[in-house]
């Protein structure tokens, strides 16, 4: 299949992994809804179910361009590539959006879950007592997640790793945020801001000879920080990968009523309307972490008053809502193409 990829093809392939990276940054936005939408999230873990021990003797034994092929690898590299990219490019210009403009920013995202819901359910046919149940349970765990308190900061190494473990399940489990995940853990300022500025910042002074980080204990910290949370992605989206392709395997349609069911109660957590509550001492001073920023205790969400800003704002739910029709029409003509 990766042979006869037209270079439009591997141009998309990256556009798809920049969305995925943005989404996957963004608290409530699962990168693994791009994947379902876009109509290539079986393509996508069966690639990553191919590294495995075969794999591995492959790549020990030299043959690296079977294990290349072995892997999918051009899908994989090139969607990787994207959400590289995402991460110190679209992802900055998303971190100012929704500081400047965090309403529009959620009511997109919410319209795209709405999207998503709506495109799965209406080819979903396989409607039963156990995939009600499953829907209903999943639902439910989306929903109560969403008002779970924030844990405090933790930089220990095996915490970090562990967090990189849970975190990717974002990208393998549509409607699993993993970037909300980090909140309640206590890390996500820590691993998904601090971290990979850290990393900017220390990629751009090497490329203009300046190699004065070796010498910034803080700096030194925060690679490390992003070394261990990188490793334990990595085993994470492996893991997790031939364990969900199992699933999918032998228990289909329980498996997808559960990620419908999960994408609408995540909706919970990208409502548009809500003020973020910080914690606080007793005498009313923030708490901050390690970095000087706020900690996060919850989110209070209402219903808005209908003005000129909240039409504004359901503009945007709209325009969420065609961005993943204009995906799904898109990936339709992809698997045309493929069969």
């Amino acid at each position: 299949m990766q042979n006869t990829r037209t270079f439009t093809d591997k141009l998309f392939l990256v556009l798809k992994g920049l969305a995925m990276g943005a989404a996957n940054k963004v608290p409530g936005v699962s990168g693994g809804v791009v994947a379902f939408v876009a109509g290539f999230y079986e393509e996508f873990i069966h690639s990553l179910k191919q590294v495995n021990g075969t794999a591995f003797k492959l790549l020990v034994n030299g043959r690296f361009k079977s294990f290349f092929h072995y892997i999918n690898g051009r899908f994989l590299s090139l969607l990787f590539f994207g959400m590289i990219v995402s991460y110190f490019s679209i992802s900055k210009l998303l971190d100012y959006f929704i500081k400047h403009y965090e309403l529009f920013v959620w009511s997109v995202f919410f319209g795209m879950i709405v999207g998503s819901i709506y495109y799965m359910g209406k080819d979903f046919k396989d409607w039963k007592l156990t995939t009600v149940f499953a829907l209903l349970i999943g639902a439910a765990l989306g929903l109560s997640i969403s008002f779970l308190d924030p844990a405090m900061e933790n930089d220990n190494l095996w915490f970090v790793f562990l967090c990189g473990i849970i975190s990717v399940s974002g990208m393998t489990l549509p409607g699993f945020s993993g970037s909300f995940i980090l909140i309640l853990l206590g890390n996500y300022v820590l691993l998904l801001v601090d971290s990979v500025n850290a990393l900017y910042d220390t990629i751009y002074e090497v490329l203009g000879g300046n190699f004065g980080f070796m010498n910034n204990g803080e700096r030194i910290r925060m690679l490390k920080v992003l070394l261990v949370f990188t490793l334990g992605s990595v085993v994470g989206l492996v893991s997790f990968s031939h364990i969900l392709n199992y699933i999918l395997k032998h228990y289909k349609s329980v498996t997808t009523s559960s990620i419908i069911g999960f994408i609408i109660g995540s909706l919970g957590v990208v409502w548009p309307w809500k003020k973020t509550v910080y914690r606080t001492e007793a005498n009313g001073d923030f708490i901050l972490d390690s970095t000087g920023k706020k900690i996060i205790e919850n989110y209070n969400r209402f219903i808005p008053e209908l003005n000129s800003e909240t039409y504004v704002a359901i503009l945007f739910i709209t325009l969420g809502i065609v961005i993943v029709l204009v995906l799904e029409l898109y990936g339709k003509k992809t698997r045309k193409t493929d069969a």
